[in-house]
């Protein structure tokens, strides 16, 4: 996100969670990724009283329901890594067409402001499931993630190439307009 955020034209000071050690981890109990974008957002503003942005996001599969949707982290369990995630929805998914293969990165971005005022983005990229794992870059589920009519895994893009075209860079897009909007 901070990467994202830098690279717009705005003139901010960026804190993250490290500049607030004390910080707890704020649990994510929302039944969507707006829900717990929100839950993050309050929380950041009440600890700094800053002007907070947060998100949450995923990977949303159709012919799986929408999981692993808000729970793409928890997955199989908060400790299970993604290779084994994937390896799972890859197996789920071994008899679903290409056709039927439809999947997209979410990300809901929520900025939170000391007057009560809150905007939220919102960013999807859509794609398909792979058949297999590919790439070395990004991380979570983008090796399995595959751009329609372009052959090619989102962990196969440069960053700077991911940012222009992934569902956090097009919510995080959004998030800057607001934010010039409010800081002018």
């Amino acid at each position: 996100m901070q990467t994202i955020l830098a690279s717009t034209d705005l003139d901010l000071e960026l804190l993250t969670l490290q500049d607030f050690p004390a910080t707890p981890e704020v649990e994510e109990t929302g039944e969507t990724f707006f829900e717990n974008s929100h839950l993050k957002a309050r929380a950041g503003l009440q600890l700094s009283g800053l002007v907070t942005i947060a998100d949450d996001g995923g990977f949303c599969v159709d012919a799986l329901g929408g999981s692993p949707g808000v729970k793409s982290h928890r997955f199989l369990g908060e400790n299970t890594s993604f290779e084994v995630k994937m390896t799972k929805i890859l197996e789920m998914m071994e008899d679903v067409s290409d056709e039927e293969r439809t999947c997209r990165f979410q990300s809901a971005v929520v900025i939170a402001l000391p007057d009560g005022r809150t905007f939220e983005c919102l960013g999807i990229c859509e794609g398909r499931v792979a058949h297999e794992m590919r790439g070395d870059y990004g991380f979570g589920y983008d090796p399995i993630f595959l751009f329609p009519g372009t052959g090619k895994h989102m962990a196969e893009l440069l960053p700077e190439d991911k940012h222009k075209v992934s569902h956090r860079g097009k919510a995080l897009s959004c998030a800057a307009k607001h934010l010039r909007e409010i800081f002018g």
